[in-house]
């Protein structure tokens, strides 16, 4: 089992000068790889890992130019395009072979770009970025200006900002969706993940301003919105089965924008649903689906 810190494995690039990524690996069966979004890590996957593994060959990278990833020169192109290529080499030299493909955000558009290129078994895409209107990404681009003018704070104030209650209450209401302060420890912005020059700030722009369109994909697809995502409006998921077809949609409730942070369990089970109907079908849509309701008692 390789989780976490020192028991990572890493992957080197061919396009990169001393590069490399660095992933997590567990289980076995058919490849599943867990893509992750702008400004996080290979950890945000990890509630999720072991319930994946006991049916999968679960690999989780950090993407370049994030976590412990090696990140291209300044000189270097790096855009979405570039990172969708990357997360394709990746895979061959890690020996993976047309796997399911498992995105949030940003991860979610290069699972979605992949499987246009045929490259996947199936994708599961939560809260993809590219389907959102000019009007809907206000906030998302008021938000990254934000980051982008924070991002140029001496080291010391940004990292004790970031821990302010205004911060931290930011923080909750984008990637979880909460209104309300509730009691616990809550997410917190990574300040290292927005310093200037930084992967976060060189890519935040074209992030911004993605548009995915219409494409034909070769395989199940899911595309699956936290109903309290406060970065990209949930009515934007529409937008994507539109755009996409054979996919379905799934809408979670009780999650944010990051929602294997707050619902792992019913995240992992929309991963399996897709992963197993794949193993049915080919180019046939799934059944749709209702609303998933948060039960009255988590775990019970």
């Amino acid at each position: 089992m390789q989780v976490s810190g020192d028991s990572s494995d890493r992957v080197h690039l061919d396009f990169m000068k001393m590069s490399h990524i660095v992933y997590d690996r567990m289980g076995r069966g058919r490849p599943l790889v867990l893509l992750h979004g702008l400004g996080h890590r290979k950890e945000a996957w990890h509630p999720v890992l072991r319930t994946l593994a006991a049916e999968h060959d679960v690999i989780a990278p950090d993407l370049p130019g994030f976590g412990k990833s090696s990140a291209p020169g300044r000189a270097e192109p790096y855009d979405i395009r570039w990172l969708v290529d990357s997360v394709a080499q990746f895979c061959e030299r890690a020996g993976v072979e047309r796997p399911h493909l498992v995105g949030n955000s940003l991860g979610g558009a290069i699972a979605l770009e992949l499987g246009a290129r045929g490259f996947a078994a199936s994708v599961t895409a939560f809260s993809p970025i590219g389907f959102t209107t000019v009007r809907e990404g206000l906030f998302n681009r008021i938000l990254t200006l934000g980051m982008w003018g924070a991002a140029r704070l001496p080291g010391q104030l940004l990292a004790a900002a970031a821990g302010t209650p205004p911060a931290l209450a930011i923080a909750r209401r984008v990637l979880r969706g909460e209104e309300a302060e509730p009691s616990g420890p809550g997410p917190r912005f990574d300040t290292t993940a927005i310093a200037v020059g930084s992967p976060f700030t060189r890519l935040a722009p074209e992030v911004a301003t993605y548009s995915f369109g219409p494409k034909e994909l070769s395989c199940p697809v899911t595309i699956a919105w936290g109903r309290q995502d406060r970065v990209l409006a949930p009515r934007a998921a529409r937008r994507a089965v539109e755009r996409i077809r054979y996919a379905r949609l799934v809408t979670l409730l009780g999650c944010g924008h990051v929602p294997m942070l707050d619902r792992p369990d019913l995240v992992a089970g929309v991963i399996l649903e897709t992963t197993r109907a794949a193993v049915r079908e080919r180019r046939h849509p799934l059944p749709p689906m209702a609303p998933l309701a948060v039960p009255a008692t988590v775990g019970a």
